[in-house]
């Protein structure tokens, strides 16, 4: 079980203009980020390159920034837009608690005509439930990508846990809230979709697959992790990290959508980050 102190960070208060920002991301127009940074320490967390717009002494991890705007959102003539909350952090860290940052933008948000999308994997997003219900056009993604909570503990040491995040798209999915598992990143030869997708069919309306992607120093944490912890997989990490073969992911893909198919889930695939490939 990970020690509390593990889930410690500096805080920082910073004025912003705005908290909408335009997006380049392929589903979303827009995005909110109400902090930089995140408590949950994931091991995999492709958000470090925000560090050189943090302009913060400690390593990415151990800090976190909370936005103070300077402008409410304004977000008329929306309709065909997509609002993203969050893409370099999670709305819903431990922070969230005592600052209330995204509950501020969500009560911004009650009235507009965009399609609001919530990514989170903490269940401490129950506890927007009555504002979320709220807001018109609005899902929820609750992110995992694995059953087994003894793995989830050395990659996410301070995130939810597996079945909390279960039962969160569960009481979600009970109060008619549109929802969707994104099960992310998927670490090749460890992570079992067809589970995955099995422990949330009952509450999820579509599914995502979104597949590990190494990059930037995060590279060498994750190779080092599965050469310590598994290191039967090393062959198969150099090949699709090192040498680039991407077969692995084709033949992934086309297995998943034969297991989607017999269950008649709709998904979408963020394998290749370039383009959306759809069942």
């Amino acid at each position: 079980m990970f020690k509390k102190e593990w889930c410690k960070v500096k805080l920082y208060n910073r004025e912003v203009n705005d908290l909408l920002t335009k997006s380049k991301l392929p589903d979303a127009d827009y995005v909110i980020n109400p902090y930089i940074g995140c408590t949950h320490k994931c091991i995999y967390c492709y958000a470090e390159f925000m560090n050189r717009f943090a302009r913060c002494s400690e390593k990415w991890g151990e800090y976190i920034i909370v936005k103070d705007a300077k402008k409410d959102i304004k977000c008329n003539d929306m309709e065909e837009k997509t609002i993203l909350i969050s893409s370099v952090t999670d709305p819903y860290n431990s922070i969230e608690k005592k600052y209330r940052k995204t509950r501020m933008v969500l009560e911004q948000l009650v009235d507009s005509e965009a399609n609001i999308e919530i990514l989170t994997k903490s269940k401490n997003m129950l506890d927007d439930i009555k504002i979320i219900k709220k807001i018109k056009n609005i899902k929820v993604g609750i992110s995992m990508n694995t059953i087994d909570d003894t793995f989830r503990e050395k990659i996410e040491p301070c995130a939810s846990s597996v079945d909390e995040r279960i039962n969160t798209l569960k009481v979600l999915h009970e109060n008619n809230i549109n929802t969707y598992a994104f099960i992310s990143p998927i670490f090749p030869g460890i992570t079992d979709c067809k589970k995955i997708v099995d422990s949330v069919k009952e509450y999820a309306d579509y599914v995502c697959f979104e597949n590990l992607n190494l990059r930037g120093n995060h590279k060498k944490v994750v190779l080092d992790f599965i050469s310590t912890n598994y290191p039967y997989l090393m062959d198969l990490y150099n090949n699709i990290y090192v040498k680039k073969d991407l077969s692995y992911w084709e033949n992934y893909q086309k297995d998943l959508n034969n297991y989607l198919e017999s269950l008649e889930i709709d998904c979408k695939y963020y394998f290749y980050h370039d383009k959306i490939k759809k069942q």
